[in-house]
């Protein structure tokens, strides 16, 4: 484990007296709490279980949680960092219980392996606009994201879709820092060699690229 990053203190004083409020009765507070963060938790719950209904149950469970466990909240992290944290959980217990959890044991693979070679593309994220505007290439982003195990596709949608920072992660997924780093880079290993002959292929007439972060349409 280790220390998550400070929040923003005009950030914090606002929620934090948002969060005194509530607890001292005002309940509807907890409405604007919660509003700048519906997004993200649902992108996060939607990444995870593959299916719209099912992420707004998710996030629904995990906001109900949040109100109900407010009081525990002690800021030691940013208030959405321990958000996402209840929502991935949610998330991983539906998986866990209808079986579909795919959160592979890092200890049993090697980063090595005889069979897999990264593809020669420097950031998976810089997507040439060319390639962007085509369905057809953002359906298999989109695809290529939604295959990865849940393990990297956690890392995958915090780090590079919602843009958290490596301490936020760490906080959110419970893990270390250095845990993190190793599957962050495992995924986009795998990202490259899924998309780098389609994205290459693609943006071969238009040179300029895009990098992106919080894709609406993932």
């Amino acid at each position: 484990m280790t220390n998550p990053a400070p929040a923003d203190p005009r950030q914090t004083a606002s929620e934090q007296e948002l969060i005194a409020s509530i607890l001292a009765g005002q309940r509807d507070n907890f409405h604007l709490l919660i509003r700048p963060y519906e997004g993200q938790l649902y992108r996060t719950a939607l990444a995870l279980m593959k299916n719209e209904t099912e992420a707004e149950d998710v996030v629904q469970d995990a906001v109900l949680k949040a109100y109900r466990k407010l009081a525990s909240f002690r800021g030691d992290s940013k208030f959405s960092t321990w958000l996402i944290a209840i929502t991935l959980n949610e998330a991983r217990a539906r998986l866990r219980k209808d079986g579909r959890a795919t959160l592979d044991s890092l200890d049993a693979q090697r980063e090595d392996n005889g069979d897999f070679t990264p593809a020669t593309l420097t950031d998976w994220r810089e997507v040439p606009l060319a390639a962007l505007e085509r369905q057809e290439i953002r359906d298999l982003i989109q695809r290529a994201v939604a295959g990865l195990p849940d393990t990297y596709r956690e890392i995958v949608t915090l780090r590079d879709l919602e843009e958290l920072s490596v301490n936020e992660t760490a906080a959110a997924l419970g893990i270390s820092i250095a845990l993190v780093k190793v599957r962050l880079h495992r995924a986009r290993m795998m990202l490259q060699k899924k998309l780098a002959p389609h994205l290459k292929l693609a943006g071969k007439k238009e040179p300029k690229t895009r990098t992106f972060g919080r894709l609406s349409w993932l």
